[in-house]
């Protein structure tokens, strides 16, 4: 992706954000200069990624198939393997008109995929094999905002704004926008993208990026090469 693209996306999503009545916190707002500045401070910030992540899989067709997302919060997969400390993570997303996420699962995260607002959130549910694999004859069982629903394989579960899903390793799931753009909150155990996230296509989880301007603001995958 190009990095004037990567700064017109961002400023897209947080005037999105902010019409849906959320704020992100200050160091989303941070130049490339003030991180650096900042990252001894910011330590828990850069080694946790939290922040901006845009992403086209890898593909090049972004509004067909991308997602933004900005972490606001996560712990360390230390906390969850000891099994006290910050054992979670927070995110928003904004997935637009039919921009598919592709179908993927996560070996440890459990997460609960919220609508903000905006359009309907479609979620399309596969279960797993014995192995963990994706089954494309399985169903399973997910919440709902706490009450069980069983899913065939293949079932597009539709989320009106306010409504939640609770998706277990092993679930696996694709999701877009429905007849617009909505606003999706993300509330789950760690996150680790690099190493948690298993895709049913090989794909790549983080774009590469052409540097044709400077970035307004770094992404989440720019931490390791800029800020150490």
């Amino acid at each position: 992706m190009r990095r004037s693209r990567i700064n017109a996306i961002m400023a897209e999503a947080d005037e999105t954000i902010r019409r849906h009545g959320f704020a992100l916190p200050p160091f989303a707002y941070w130049s490339p200069g003030s991180f650096a500045e900042k990252a001894d401070e910011a330590r828990h910030v850069i080694d946790s990624r939290c922040g901006w992540d845009i992403t086209d899989y890898g593909k090049g067709r972004y509004d067909e198939m991308g997602l933004f997302l900005f972490t606001l919060r996560n712990g360390r997969l230390g906390d969850l393997e000891r099994g006290r400390g910050m054992c979670y993570a927070e995110k928003l997303l904004i997935s637009k008109q039919d921009q598919l996420s592709p179908m993927h699962t996560h070996v440890i995260k459990a997460e609960d995929i919220i609508n903000r607002g905006g359009a309907p959130l479609i979620i399309e549910l596969y279960g797993s094999d014995d192995a963990g694999n994706f089954a494309e004859d399985k169903g399973g069982t997910v919440m709902c905002d706490g009450i069980l629903r069983p899913y065939a394989p293949g079932e597009k579960l539709k989320l009106m704004p306010g409504e939640s899903v609770t998706l277990m390793p092993g679930d696996w799931h694709a999701f877009w926008g429905e007849g617009g753009e909505v606003l999706i909150g993300e509330v789950s155990t760690v996150n680790d993208d690099e190493t948690d996230n298993v895709f049913r296509e090989p794909i790549g989880r983080f774009s590469d990026v052409e540097e044709d301007v400077a970035p307004t603001h770094l992404l989440v995958s720019d931490y390791a090469r800029r800020l150490g």
